[in-house]
């Protein structure tokens, strides 16, 4: 049946509905009335909705001189079948309000729910954040959605000659154990599922041919049905909190970095396939949509715009010359085919390679700046910003100018020995003069030796009267190996002679001179 505006309908929605009439047609017989006719009872928590009513039944106000609270005043039934005036009362709830709230916001009736045995008060309040344009900006961040990482981000600037260059090389959030948690609790859904489909053929089975049903089963499908519904409410809490988070790490970076407009990848028909059943799953289970939704709550308060820009050919091409990657498993492993790397075949001009999720953050931000022009607003109340079509003469200007000099990458052999540098010292590499014998304090002028110059009281062999250069000779039998144990000195290896004995060797000397001089 056609369905108003249903050109505006992602891909994957009119996939996911097509499988739902094709569920129920197998299962009823006949084709449903209507969509609502596809869905189950909604369930309803049990909460008070102040919104829908007026100041005669319920105000809220801040306390004067603490803006961390309010009153809320509200009128109750005194018996559970009022039936005029005297039958209500009003009661009086102090709430405490969180810092997040504005001192200068309006505050707006709140819903009222009991949780954890106390009343919660979902407040909801409005204040004044600047515009956002649709033109006219200069620095952007692209967001691309990665395999190897959840998010991957980066600022680019666009300067008044059309020049657009990368600001940095961008940051990833990496959320690998909060994902790895999230696959754990898919396959225990997906097996319980299964237990759940397979008992309940089993009831069905044995209460259609008139066998009677064992007592047990019924009451094992009931507790399991229980433990499916807490594990889908955990599943549903990690996907929220993820969003957050990896939302408000976005709309930091944008902060960080002054831009004024977030360009995301747009991939909200995306139904991943031909990456195995297991990554198929993983990929179209990613929580992209609350993702963008939290990013464009936390951006308005700042001013900040979210587009949607086509991700057609952002992974695939090079950000500095559109040239196709040739993507490899590694930068060290260029023959392993692979998606992590991505390498320029372009090697004479271009020559960029890096990740591909930051190549492709490169390439969105860049192709958002030059699509200003052609950045709409989607109808409906919330209006949100997209770029619905690529223009072919714009898109050849979204290339990141790389603001450094190409490296030289001529070929320069060696065809002989490297020439030593001489280079001026400031302090030749022994000492040419003598050191003090003593050390007047903690601090001054080397000792003579290996003495610390941190001790007063110098060695009992740095108080010798020896030359520059030498250290005194062991004792006789004992045998020291290095000069820093002998005492004073510079050199480990150099042993000097006694002075006693340099007179013995000079009288030796000479009476061997004397003899060997011949007879008159």
């Amino acid at each position: 049946m056609p369905v108003p505006g249903g050109e505006q309908l992602p891909s994957g929605v009119i996939k996911a509905r097509t499988r739902q009439i094709v569920a129920f047609t197998k299962t009823g017989g006949a084709l449903p009335r209507d969509v609502f006719e596809l869905e189950s009872t909604p369930g309803v928590a049990g909460m008070l909705l102040l919104s829908a009513c007026d100041s005669q039944q319920a105000t809220l106000d801040r306390l004067d001189g603490d803006p961390r609270r309010a009153l809320l005043r509200l009128q109750l039934p005194t018996r559970p079948d009022p039936r005029s005036y005297r039958d209500w009362t009003w009661v009086c709830c102090p709430i405490r309000l969180p810092p997040t709230i504005p001192p200068s916001a309006v505050l707006h009736l709140p819903t009222l729910a009991i949780r954890g045995g106390l009343v919660r008060a979902d407040l909801a309040y409005t204040h004044p954040v600047p515009k956002a344009s649709r033109t006219g900006r200069k620095v952007a961040l692209g967001v691309d959605w990665g395999l190897n990482t959840l998010l991957s981000a980066g600022a680019v600037r666009l300067d008044d000659s059309g020049c657009v260059t990368a600001l940095g090389c961008g940051a990833a959030f990496r959320a690998a154990g909060v994902l790895a948690k999230q696959h754990r609790l898919r396959r225990l859904s997906e097996r319980l599922r299964a237990k759940l489909d397979h008992q309940r053929r089993l009831l069905n089975g044995r209460g259609r041919g008139g066998i009677p049903v064992p007592a047990g089963l019924a009451a094992k499908y009931a507790a399991l049905g229980a433990e499916f519904d807490r594990l889908s409410a955990r599943r549903t809490r990690l996907a929220e909190a993820l969003a957050w988070a990896a939302a408000r790490w976005t709309v930091d970076q944008a902060i960080a970095t002054g831009a004024t407009v977030i360009y995301v990848e747009d991939l909200r028909s995306l139904e991943a396939g031909g990456m195995g059943r297991t990554l198929n799953v993983r990929l179209s289970q990613v929580v992209r949509g609350r993702i963008v939704e939290h990013i464009r709550h936390v951006a308005a308060e700042t001013g900040i715009a979210v587009v949607m820009v086509p991700a057609r050919g952002t992974s695939r091409r090079c950000p500095r010359c559109l040239s196709t990657l040739r993507h490899r498993k590694a930068p060290d492993r260029p023959a392993d085919p692979g998606w992590k790397w991505a390498v320029c075949p372009d090697r004479g001009n271009c020559g960029w390679q890096g990740d591909r999720d930051m190549g492709a953050w490169m390439r969105i931000a860049a192709r958002g700046l030059r699509h200003q022009t052609k950045t709409v607003t989607t109808d409906g109340s919330r209006g949100h910003m997209i770029v619905r079509s690529i223009d072919d003469q714009l898109e050849a200007g979204a290339v990141i100018t790389s603001s450094t000099p190409p490296a030289c990458r001529t070929d320069r052999p060696k065809t002989g020995p490297t020439r030593r540098r001489r280079t001026p010292r400031s302090a030749p590499r022994r000492r040419g003069a003598p050191s003090p014998t003593g050390s007047p304090g903690p601090a001054g002028k080397r000792p003579e030796g290996h003495a610390p110059t941190d001790r007063n009281r110098l060695p009992r062999a740095a108080h010798r009267h020896q030359g520059v250069t030498t250290i005194s000779t062991p004792a006789p039998g004992r045998h020291r190996p290095r000069g820093a144990a002998l005492g004073a000195g510079f050199h480990l290896n150099v042993h000097a002679t006694h002075p006693g004995g340099w007179v013995l060797c000079q009288a030796y000397g000479r009476l061997i001179r004397d003899a060997n001089k011949p007879l008159p």
